[in-house]
């Protein structure tokens, strides 16, 4: 993966804790992020959306805790200026917006677990799901994924005393990546030093 290529994120890629945690980590981690991140008011939007309709009994300040993080952690990438297109011929017209967005701030790629309905829309963006995209990234900073994991791992032993990095890739549909990480914590031993 060329660096630093623009990633557009798409609402179902942000709605996963795992997912969300692990783009931050391996964008804010190193001193020059490997990628650029790209995203609009309405994609939180229906992140919120789909946070609230899952989990109703959760607070207020939960939500808006995601959603501003979100927005902070990635505050240069928002996309504010596009005009979704009359003519968008995916499956979903609801995903227009992600497309002109994707678009508009020249995304290389657009992330999504939804590849089948930007597929037939010949954008000058690849397509890719978040297990492809997390690959390409180790493929190109191996040793960013490494130091990634092992921050993490030491988060959630620290918070929850129990760690299975792999197994919430697996859940979060990130089934090679989720080896890739399996094998960086075998090639360190499983040491969570730096």
């Amino acid at each position: 993966m060329p660096s630093p290529q623009v990633i557009f994120v798409d609402a179902n890629v942000w709605f996963s804790r795992t997912i969300r945690d692990w783009i931050g980590m391996l964008y804010t981690l190193p001193d020059l992020p490997p990628f650029h991140v790209r995203w609009t008011e309405d994609v939180l939007a229906e992140v919120i959306y789909h946070l609230r309709k899952k989990h109703p009994q959760w607070t207020g300040k939960r939500i808006t805790d995601i959603r501003d993080r979100l927005a902070r952690t990635f505050e240069v990438g928002r996309v504010d200026d596009f005009v979704v297109p009359d003519d968008f011929r995916g499956p979903d017209v609801g995903d227009g917006h992600v497309h002109a967005a994707a678009i508009a701030c020249g995304a290389d790629m657009l992330l999504t677990y939804n590849t089948r309905d930007f597929a037939d829309e010949g954008a000058p963006y690849e397509v890719l799901t978040p297990d492809e995209f997390l690959c390409l990234v180790d493929d190109a900073t191996p040793a960013l994924v490494a130091q990634a994991a092992r921050r993490m791992c030491r988060f959630w032993l620290e918070r929850i005393q129990e760690v299975d990095l792999p197994g919430s890739l697996r859940r979060a549909m990130c089934p090679h990546f989720a080896e890739r990480v399996r094998q960086r914590l075998l090639e360190n031993g499983g040491a969570l030093g730096e």
